[in-house]
């Protein structure tokens, strides 16, 4: 664990000159990133007129894993996790306003379809986006510093271009070598959203670094998708439901009885998500809860036995998978030219010849070895939390960090910091290690951002239940909303129990 002490206040350097610009008006919370989960707080907040919000986001435009949007596939929440209902379900901002809007509420109402399609979802999103106010695509957040003088988070960003906005903080103090402007913005609390990154395995980051060498991750598979299905033979890495889809897609877009496909993964089988509605009720805030309230060896031992909640596959997924494997073999009266082989691992990989790649793989339960050849490899290996080391440089010699040398994040989603720092930093999708499996789960995000909301305010703005699931995790409470087991709602089961007649 770190031992650096927090480095002493020092004087703002604006303060010779009076007020620095921004100071006297300056946010009560600022977004870093506008992906769902900045954009469902934003709706929220949109509904609590004392906060003053505003969010920053370097792309030109909001767009949710563009690359993966391939039709037909949907969204593994039902369209009631979208971003405010689940918290505010009168909000103006819900996807049923969002069709009436679109004049599909009546085809969608006929259809009776409780899980939408990616495209939709992320149709959804950007329409939200481009009607609410306090959201600046185009900037991008440079650095974030605490002013000890004015109690206040000083953000720097760059502003990458598009129309001007009527961003309410931002003041211009200058402009970079390329002639972009430069602003700072002042807020008395932040929240971090900036999202996930892709994840490429060790041994293929070579090749899928190298230009020209046709190894992608998934999220980038929609704009090479026409030159895989013209390649002689591919290879899908990955065993969660992007590989799921990838695969799928390929598989019933490529020449009957020539498929040339592989599919591969670490996992001991191509498993299904758990989708029981008890197994659900962990991704409720009476789980989020009680995984908070474990001591942090038990957390990390915990959420890898807990992949299947998470990293499975929906069972529609494989139903269509083998279904469209029989129907292969039954018109062309043999097995397709595609295999599945679960329990892999790649070892290591490279280039043999100008248009084929050479992947070395073992076997996890039998312990063998041997050598795959293909011409182009899709990674669906997921995603990891972005890291904001740059961008938070200023503020770490203030977070505290657990044994691991993770933020430690206390239970409404703040960074643990050092008393000199009066505001609060939030986080979004960024403390599974603490908050549980269900911190990336779409299904959270409006619940978890009217938390952030409340923990702003004198009186809370969102009244949120007490409680969330029939199941009641541990012997003991957890946190502010827990249930104690052979409470009130619970009979004596130390009584005796009453005649039955039979």
């Amino acid at each position: 664990m770190s031992t650096e002490q927090p480095p002493a206040p020092a004087a703002d350097p604006a303060t010779a000159a009076g007020t620095a610009p921004g100071v006297d008006r300056p946010l009560d919370l600022a977004g870093i990133g506008i992906g769902p989960f900045n954009l469902s707080l934003a709706a929220l907040a949109h509904g609590v007129p004392a906060l003053r919000t505003a969010c920053y986001e370097q792309r030109p435009a909001f767009h949710w894993h563009p690359g993966l949007l391939i039709d037909g596939a949907t969204i593994q929440v039902p369209f009631l996790a979208d971003l405010v209902t689940l918290a505010d379900p009168g909000s103006p901002w819900t996807f049923l306003q969002y069709l009436k809007a679109h004049e599909r509420l009546f085809p969608f109402y006929v259809a009776e379809r409780f899980h939408i399609e990616r495209a939709e979802y992320d149709a959804y999103c950007r329409w939200v986006s481009e009607q609410l106010p306090g959201l600046h695509f185009d900037h991008r957040v440079d650095a974030v510093r605490w002013d000890h003088e004015y109690e206040l988070f000083e953000i720097d960003f760059t502003r990458l271009g598009g129309p001007a906005d009527d961003a309410p903080a931002p003041r211009p103090t200058g402009a970079d070598e390329d002639g972009r402007a430069l602003g700072r913005a002042y807020a008395r609390n932040i929240v971090l959203g900036v999202g996930t990154e892709p994840y490429v395995p060790e041994p293929l980051r070579p090749l899928a670094d190298a230009p020209n060498v046709p190894v992608l991750h998934s999220c980038d598979y929609l704009e090479h998708r026409e030159r895989l299905l013209a390649t002689g033979h591919v290879t899908v890495v990955g065993s969660g439901q992007s590989g799921a889809e990838v695969f799928l897609d390929l598989l019933r877009n490529r020449p009957l009885g020539a498929e040339g496909l592989h599919w591969m993964a670490r996992t001991p089988a191509f498993a299904p998500m758990e989708y029981s509605k008890l197994g659900l009720e962990q991704f409720s805030p009476d789980y989020t809860r009680y995984f908070h309230t474990l001591p942090e060896p038990v957390r990390d031992q915990l959420l890898p036995r807990q992949w299947q909640l998470y990293k499975g596959i929906a069972h529609e997924t494989l139903d269509a998978i083998h279904h469209e494997l029989y129907r292969r073999a039954l018109h062309a009266d043999d097995w397709p030219g595609a295999v599945l082989t679960p329990g892999v691992t790649v070892r290591t990989a490279g280039r043999i010849a100008a248009a084929r790649l050479e992947l070395h793989l073992e076997h996890t339960e039998q312990g063998t070895r041997t050598r795959h050849t293909t011409e182009a490899v899709v990674l669906a290996t997921g995603y990891r939390e972005r890291r904001v080391d740059t961008l938070l440089a200023a503020l770490d010699p203030y977070i505290r960090r657990d044994a691991s040398e993770r933020p430690r994040v206390d239970a409404d989603h703040r960074l643990v910091l050092d008393p000199m720092i009066k505001g609060s930093v939030y986080v979004q999708n960024a403390e599974r290690h603490t908050h549980g499996v269900g911190t990336p789960d779409l299904g959270l995000a409006a619940w978890r951002s009217a938390v952030i909301l409340n923990s702003l305010l004198a009186e809370p703005a969102y009244r949120l239940p007490s409680r969330t699931a029939f199941t009641a995790f541990g012997l003991q409470p957890s946190g502010r909303c827990g249930t104690v087991i052979g409470g009130p709602h619970l009979p004596d089961q130390r009584a005796p129990l009453a005649p039955t007649r039979t």
